[in-house]
Parts: structure tokens; C-alpha cells; sequence
């Protein structure tokens, strides 16, 4: 990262912001805090950003309504701007989007509320249908209909004893002139047909609305005639709804293909203009020129230099500011990764950001999560699950950008738990060595059978905590060097040294040391503490505790992978002894395919936790500034 100023005359200045905005390749600093020899900066005048924001929610209202179908369902379509906006001014371009909003503002409403209307209409025709055709087998028990009012009550079943309630108070409100009908409408309630004289009809509707009970009018246009004549004039009605209805749909699809890509046009550009204004408080001005002030990657300094000066030709300069440690270390962290490593930066973005003069340790988690994943895993039928189905989400939901990280992590997570499986000689747990199909490997006079050689799968699990842990102290050296903190160093070193006196003094009781070497062993440990009490104090002595503590963590690697060992074997051993041949297959089935759900989260876990509590407690502090430029997304 390099600091830069970049100077011009005040006259371009929307010019200039509108260059470097589409260059997209500086964080802003707020050029008006302290800029060396320049003096009296006061901050630009902004732009009416509310009036924008306003213009834009009525662009993207009108854009909602005239999406094309394709676009609604294939959100990954892009519809190409139109070029006649792209040379207008600012002001011109706001005057034409509100032309054009006022434009159609007026006829889409109408269009959409009557839409509306029809859409209403239709779902109350479509609750009418479904009640009628549930009581027209008693329509035989209706009497002549003229005159008199249909009500339809709906009651649950398990008050079916409210129709004793109901019942003498219909009789004495309508004098013993009205008919009772009740059948089943489904499983879990009752209809009831109440006909009535019309003139009773304000005094019955009364009694039902005090005794809250769910009361169904049909409309007046359907009662006056037999329910299958009411049940065609329904159908009518819906047909000319929908035929209406299609009608609205073909004005707004003309209306879509003359001006949709006009109105995303001026979504586009005016999104742009909106967050180029809101940086507006980080430019400064003097009496004539204008100033902007950032970090920009130094592999972008000559581009953008070359941009300007196409532009704006020597007019406007770019000048970089010398470097200085304090003030590096406020620069912004852009992750300039390998592309192998880029999915893995996900988890240094959960985490936190590094700080600029501190080491990234994505290619590290590139390195280390795999292996811990692979070694846990360690089987060739898990590992070829797991990669189809990452690359399955990934061809699915790849243009989630975390889910297409996810999915690449895990894809590349699961080619070393193939090769342990190999090494492991696992195809579904010990299913592979049953059929014959491949055995475990001999290395180091070792047979790899995870069943069996638990107590080297547990050396070999801490060895890599030891190498790790000793990794992640190396690298706070490195650290604590780029910031001159001498007394870390000590620390740091002191911690290896004493932690590598212990396990020398460990292996003393395996194997056969000489004496000089257990006196230069003392020595070392001695020295060690030395360093340690000078670097960190007794807070430093309670870290090698810790330490010593993150390294016997690693030993979840055997754990997790020899429990993934055994409900694998659970599942063979299970499904053969079963005597029903499909059910047996079944069992087998269901208990692998828990074990593969476990195999991509608990190992993802745990490989994570190693990284974050393990390994970036020995070096890794965070809390740095991610690089955010100046500059419009991809659309």
C-alpha cells in the first residue's frame, strides 16, 4: 500500500471524483486532518443527496413492476445500460430520470391498483367456488330462494354444541320462518345454510356478529338462482378476470420494453452519482485547488496516474507520500492472495483483518485447514461425497459469494481426506478392506489402521500441534521484529526453547540421551525462562502453561477422525448383521450418511478452532482496516 495525494484545479473537481470513482482504486482518508505544507482545506459543498435518494426509490419501484419475467426468476441475468445517459451531466442526468418517472408514474399506478382490484376479486371468487361446491349436495333441501337470504356459518366441529345456542334464537328472531341446515364442509368443520325473510336479515346478521361466529355472505348475484348456475357465473366471472388481467399484463410489458432499460440505466448511474456524493466529506478544497487523500495498492499507481493524466493531462498530479511506521500502520489491508487462498480469506474476514505490517495468514489456513480436515476425515467414500456435493452447491448457489467460498473450502478440504483415506486404507469406514478393495498403508513399520494404531495416530497428532504452535511463535517473532518490540521476541523465543528443553526431557524416558546433550538441554530451559520472565513476567510463565496446553489440543485431530473410524464401522457391522438384506442396506445407508453430514461440519470445527485459539494466540493480533475503494460494484 502507498499513501497518495491527489491534486487538482477546483474547476474539475466532479470531474476528477467521477475519474477516480470509475478508476475504483483508492481508500479515502479524510483529506482535510493533516496534509503536510498544505493548509486551509475546508470541505466540499454536497450535492442534494436526498433528492437522489427519493429519485431513486421511485426508479426502483417503477423497475419492480416492469422486470421481465426472465429477470424475476434468473437473478443472475444482466441487462446491458444504455449508452445515451452515460454522457450527460449530473443535472441532466437527474432531469431526465424524473421526466421519465413522472412519465409513467401515474399510468402504472392506475394500472396496478386495478390489478390489484381484479386479484382481490378473484380470491374472493375462488372462496365462494370452494363453499358452494361443498354445500350444493344439500341444495335438494333448500327451499324456493326468492326473497329470502342465504347465510353460510362455519363452525369448528369441536363447538358443534353452539347450534343449540343458535338455533332458538333464529326461531324467535324470525318468528319460526327460516330453515336449518347442517353437513360436514371437512374434516375439521361444520357448515350450516341459515335461509331467512330479507326483512329479518339486519336483526339476524346482528345476533351472529354479537355471538362471534364466523358468518359466510354470498353475494347477492349468486342466491338468486341454483348453486350450479351460481357455480358457471362464478367461472364467468373468473375467466373475465383473467382475461382482464392479461390485458394489464401486455400494457406493462410494452410499457417494460420501451423504458425498462432506461430506468435501470438511471438506477445504475445515479447509484453511482449517490455514492460518489457520500464521499464527498473525505475531499478537501483551497482557494483553488482540489484535493483527495488515500491508500492505494502500489500495483495500481501507475494506472491511475495514467488515467488522470488521459484526462486531465499534467494538470492533476499524483504524489506519494513517504512511508512512515506509524502511519503504515493505519493503512488498509488488501488481500493480494494466491488463488488457491482466496476462498479461504472468508474465515479472515470473520476473524478480523490483519493489521497492515502484520502477517496474513491466509496461505497458511490454505496450507494447515485442509491437512487437519484430511486427517480427521481420512476416507475415501467420505472424501468423494463430499467433494460432489460441494461442487453440487457450488454449480447451484454460486453466485452467493460466501456460499461459493464455503463450497471451494470444502472442495478443496476434501482431496486430502481422499489421499488419508488412501493412506488409512478407509472406503466407508472398513467396507474397502472387507471387499478387498484396498488395505491400509505400512509407513515408518506403522500399519495405519485407525482401529488399531491409535496410540501413533495420537504421537503424530501432536507432533503437528508441536510444529504448528512452533510455526505460529516463529511467526510472532517475525512480527514482533517488523515492530521492534524486543521484548517479544525474547518471549516468543524464550517459549520455544523452553518447550522444546521439556519434550527433549520427555523423550529422555523413551529413548536413550547422552548426558551432554540432557546438560545442554538445561542449559537451554534455563535460558529460556531467562528470556521469558524478561519478556513477559510471570504472565509469560503462565503462557507456557498454555501453550503446552494448545499443543495436547491437537490431539482432537485422532480423536474426531478414530470416532468417525468407529460409527463407520457401527454401520458395516450393523447392516450385516441384519438378516433382511434391504433393510440391512437401509441401515447401512442412513448411519454413513450421518457420518458424512458429521465429516463436513464437526472436522470444520474443530480444523477452525486449531487455527483461531491454537495458532493465532501465538502471533496474530488483527484488528486492521480492510480495503474498501472508491469505486462502483460490478453490476
Amino acid at each position: 500500500m502507498k499513501q497518495i495525494l491527489v491534486v487538482g484545479p477546483k474547476k474539475d473537481y466532479r470531474r476528477i471524483i467521477n475519474v477516480l470513482y470509475q478508476a475504483g482504486s483508492i481508500h479515502l482518508e479524510d483529506a482535510k486532518e493533516d496534509t503536510g505544507e498544505i493548509v486551509a482545506i475546508s470541505p466540499l459543498d454536497f450535492f442534494n443527496s436526498e433528492e437522489i435518494t427519493s429519485l431513486l426509490i421511485r426508479i426502483r419501484g417503477q423497475i419492480k413492476i416492469l422486470a421481465p419475467m426472465n429477470i424475476k426468476k434468473k437473478t443472475k441475468e444482466k441487462i446491458p445500460l444504455l449508452d445515451k445517459y452515460s454522457n450527460l451531466t449530473h443535472e441532466e442526468l437527474i432531469v431526465a430520470a424524473s421526466n421519465t418517472c413522472d412519465l409513467l408514474e401515474n399510468r402504472l399506478k392506475t394500472l396496478e391498483n386495478r390489478k390489484e382490484e381484479l386479484d382481490v376479486r378473484y380470491t374472493t371468487l375462488l372462496r365462494y367456488e370452494k363453499i358452494i361446491r361443498k354445500i350444493s349436495p344439500l341444495e335438494q333441501q333448500l327451499p324456493t330462494l326468492e326473497g329470502f337470504e342465504v347465510t353460510i356459518l362455519i363452525i369448528q366441529k369441536e363447538f358443534e354444541s353452539v347450534l343449540d345456542i343458535i338455533h332458538p334464537f333464529l326461531s324467535e328472531i324470525t318468528r319460526n320462518q327460516f330453515e336449518f341446515i347442517s353437513a360436514d364442509l371437512d374434516e375439521k368443520n361444520i357448515a350450516v345454510i341459515t335461509v331467512f325473510s330479507k326483512k329479518y336479515a339486519s336483526k339476524v346478521h346482528d345476533f351472529l356478529y354479537s355471538k362471534n361466529v364466523n358468518e359466510v355472505r354470498i353475494p347477492q348475484e349468486y342466491t338468486n338462482m341454483p348453486l350450479n348456475d351460481a357455480l358457471a357465473l362464478i367461472h364467468k366471472n373468473k375467466e373475465a378476470i383473467n382475461f382482464e388481467t392479461s390485458q394489464i399484463e401486455a400494457t406493462i410489458r410494452d410499457i417494460s420494453n420501451k423504458w425498462y432499460r432506461d430506468l435501470i440505466t438511471f438506477n445504475a448511474l445515479l447509484t453511482d452519482f449517490l455514492e460518489e456524493t457520500q464521499a464527498y466529506s473525505h475531499f478537501g478544497q483551497t482557494e483553488y485547488t482540489f484535493i483527495v487523500k488515500g491508500w492505494i495498492p502500489k500495483k495500481s499507481i501507475s494506472t491511475t496516474r495514467k488515467l488522470l493524466f488521459e484526462n486531465f493531462g499534467k494538470s492533476v498530479i499524483v504524489h506519494e507520500l513517504p512511508d512512515d511506521p506509524e502511519t503504515l500502520d493505519k493503512a488498509p489491508v488488501f488481500f493480494d492472495n494466491p488463488f488457491w487462498a482466496k476462498p479461504f480469506e472468508f474465515f479472515m474476514n470473520i476473524v478480523a483483518t490483519p493489521m497492515y505490517r502484520e502477517i496474513d495468514p491466509t496461505p497458511l489456513f490454505a496450507i494447515f485447514f485442509p491437512l487437519f480436515f484430511g486427517l480427521i476425515v481420512g476416507d475415501m467414500g467420505y472424501g468423494f461425497i463430499i467433494l460432489c456435493l460441494s461442487l453440487a452447491v457450488r454449480h447451484k448457489f454460486g453466485e452467493i459469494p460466501w456460499v461459493r467460498q464455503l463450497s471451494s473450502i470444502i472442495m478443496i478440504s476434501s482431496i486430502p481426506a481422499i489421499i488419508f483415506g488412501f493412506i488409512y486404507g478407509e472406503i466407508f469406514g472398513d467396507l474397502g478392506e472387507h471387499m478387498g478393495w484396498i488395505q491400509p498403508l505400512t509407513i515408518f513399520g506403522i500399519s495405519w489402521n485407525r482401529i488399531e494404531a491409535i496410540i501413533p495416530l495420537l504421537i503424530m497428532a501432536i507432533g503437528v500441534g508441536v510444529f504448528h504452535v512452533f510455526l505460529g511463535l516463529s511467526l510472532g517473532i517475525l512480527n514482533s521484529y517488523r515492530r521492534q518490540n524486543i521484548k517479544h521476541i525474547f518471549e516468543k523465543a524464550g517459549m520455544i526453547g523452553l518447550i522444546s528443553g521439556i519434550l527433549l526431557l520427555i523423550g529422555s524416558y523413551i529413548s536413550y540421551i547422552p548426558e551432554s546433550m540432557m546438560f545442554t538441554t538445561i542449559i537451554l530451559m534455563l535460558i529460556s525462562i531467562a528470556c521469558i520472565l524478561y519478556g513477559g513476567g510471570a504472565r509469560g510463565v503462565i503462557e507456557v502453561m498454555e501453550t503446552i496446553g494448545n499443543i495436547m489440543s491437537y490431539a482432537r485431530i485422532m480423536a474426531i477422525g478414530l470416532a468417525s473410524v468407529i460409527l463407520a464401522f457401527v454401520a458395516n457391522r450393523l447392516s450385516h448383521e441384519i438378516e433382511i438384506f434391504i433393510l440391512g442396506i437401509i441401515v447401512a445407508v442412513l448411519l454413513h450418511s450421518l457420518n458424512v453430514c458429521l465429516a463436513m461440519f464437526s472436522p470444520s470445527i474443530h480444523s477452525l478452532r486449531l487455527h483461531i485459539v491454537e495458532f493465532f494466540s501465538k502471533f496474530y493480533e488483527g484488528g486492521g482496516i480492510p480495503y474498501k475503494p472508491f469505486g462502483k460494484e460490478p453490476f
